[in-house]
């Protein structure tokens, strides 16, 4: 089945529902279809066909949401992009996945010049009543890849993800299977993730439509912006990251604190700390869940809202249909609460990497997908993340999982945020470095810091250099940049 028809489907049952809220323009269920349909047979006209790839440089917007149903309208593969990437890693791109035309939105017109790119408007304006009379859905297997979605290279080289139509449909299910998770009829999102992403391509966008609910866009986001629409329109639902929800619980706004609509706040893509969640909830009265997922898996793998506890530090059990084990080093499941890399199988597992068979074998093993990340488990089959393998630091022998040290140093009164990774040392092979942001004014000595650190860990762990920086490199999701660290 099309992904598109089920995004879609709530024109024929509730056609006249709003879908999506961008500034003062309401965009119902039929009306969507519509558009989608319009975008579809200019696609069409423009020589876009089943399988073709389509990209989209736009921001969080209506065209980038009319772009993206269009594209699958016609069969086509949607390949959404971040729109503020330099133009050379966009061509890169579109080299990489061979696409046949780039949609260009108001964020993503810096692209216009490149060959093969069009402006969304043009193409809006281009369509033709009888290309459109004769636009109707094209049909597509559930093994067809539906979207092309690059990895955030956190770990390395980036890789377009190949996502099927039958991948990003059974995540949605899933999530809406969840009691914790379900989005109903009556909700309405902030959509404030990028929806290049996929937590805001499938999570946002796609559970909210599937289930008849409203998408509120904002673009760009901002923590007065935010305040201001949650409350306009009685938001019930914000999916965030950690970045976004530590810019709520600091802005300084004339609104207020009362986010009293909000019944549902999920976390994710990056490590929410127990200070953030803490000093958010006391603020606004909001509880926030965390969960875990990666664009291989559509995202969603785990949710302390699946649950129905939000637990410190935990990112909570597997959400309905979704397989998950712990399996250490030797290939065996490891005992219980010992530490084990996350493997996940179910049907909203990719299909492979695009053009990289080699790296699709080393993560697909009996359709369990080896997701490269450490978790322990609790008796009630809560998940905590420990870190991701490929950043372990090995000191004279010892392991070393950065996200520990993070933790312990996030608990200093000074520091407002940090990062820790791999240093070379002639002693021990690795040492511990961490880049510190300090709240705005103030000073700490190196000497308070390591004592900070020695007593809560092992001497091993304690940082060898400070590195102290007025922010930390992250990707547009949040997601903290690793390789972006330098001394």
């Amino acid at each position: 089945m099309n992904l598109a028809a089920l995004l879609l489907a709530s024109a024929d049952s509730r056609p006249e529902s709003i879908s999506v809220i961008e500034g003062d323009r309401y965009v119902t269920a039929l009306e969507l279809r519509g558009l989608a349909s319009i975008f579809g047979g200019a696609l069409s006209a423009a020589g876009v066909g089943i399988g073709d790839r389509v990209a989209i440089a736009s921001g969080n917007d209506l065209a980038f949401i009319v772009a993206y149903l269009g594209a699958l309208w016609v069969g086509a593969i949607a390949v959404p992009l971040n729109p503020h990437s330099p133009s050379v890693a966009v061509a890169e791109e579109l080299e990489h996945v061979g696409a046949k035309i780039l949609v260009c939105g108001r964020a993503g017109s810096i692209h216009l010049g490149m060959v093969g790119a069009v402006a969304f408007d043009a193409l809006m304006e281009s369509a033709q009543p009888a290309t459109l009379s004769s636009s109707g859905l094209v049909e597509r297997e559930d093994s067809d890849v539906a979207v092309l979605l690059y990895t955030s290279g956190t770990a390395g080289a980036q890789r377009a993800a190949m996502l099927t139509h039958a991948n990003l449909s059974s995540n949605i299910k899933q999530v809406l299977d969840d009691s914790g998770l379900a989005i109903t009829p009556n909700d309405l999102s902030l959509g404030a993730l990028p929806f290049f992403h996929v937590f805001g391509l499938n999570v946002v966008l796609g559970v909210t439509l599937v289930a008849g609910g409203t998408v509120v866009l904002i673009d760009p986001f901002t923590a007065a912006e935010a305040l201001r629409l949650i409350q306009r329109h009685s938001i019930t639902v914000v999916a965030g990251v950690p970045v976004m929800f530590d810019a709520l619980t600091s802005a300084d706004s004339d609104l207020g604190d009362d986010l009293g609509s909000v019944r549902l706040a999920v976390s994710g893509a990056a490590t929410l700390s127990a200070k953030s969640s803490t000093a958010f909830t006391q603020r606004y009265g909001v509880t926030i869940h965390e969960g875990y997922g990666l664009t291989e898996a559509s995202p969603i793998v785990t949710s302390t809202a699946s649950g129905g506890e939000a637990r410190s530090g935990s990112i909570g059990p597997s959400v309905p249909g979704v397989e998950v084990r712990l399996v250490g080093l030797d290939g065996i499941d490891v005992s219980a609460g010992d530490p084990g890399e996350i493997w996940v199988r179910g049907a909203n597992v990719f299909a492979g990497y695009w053009g990289d068979p080699e790296a699709t074998q080393r993560v697909l093993t009996d359709g369990w997908l080896h997701t490269g990340d450490v978790a322990v488990a609790d008796a009630d089959g809560y998940l905590s993340l420990v870190d991701r393998l490929k950043d372990l630091i090995i000191v004279s022998g010892f392991n070393v999982y950065p996200a520990e040290v993070e933790d312990v140093l996030r608990t200093h009164p000074s520091v407002v945020d940090c990062a820790v990774a791999a240093i070379p040392d002639e002693r021990t092979g690795e040492g511990v470095g961490a880049w510190v942001v300090l709240k705005t004014g103030e000073r700490v000595d190196l000497e308070a810091l390591r004592r900070h650190v020695g007593s809560r860990l092992a001497r091993y762990k304690i940082p060898s250099k400070f590195t102290f920086v007025d922010e930390l490199p992250r990707s547009e999701a949040g997601k903290l940049l690793r390789r972006a660290l330098t001394l």
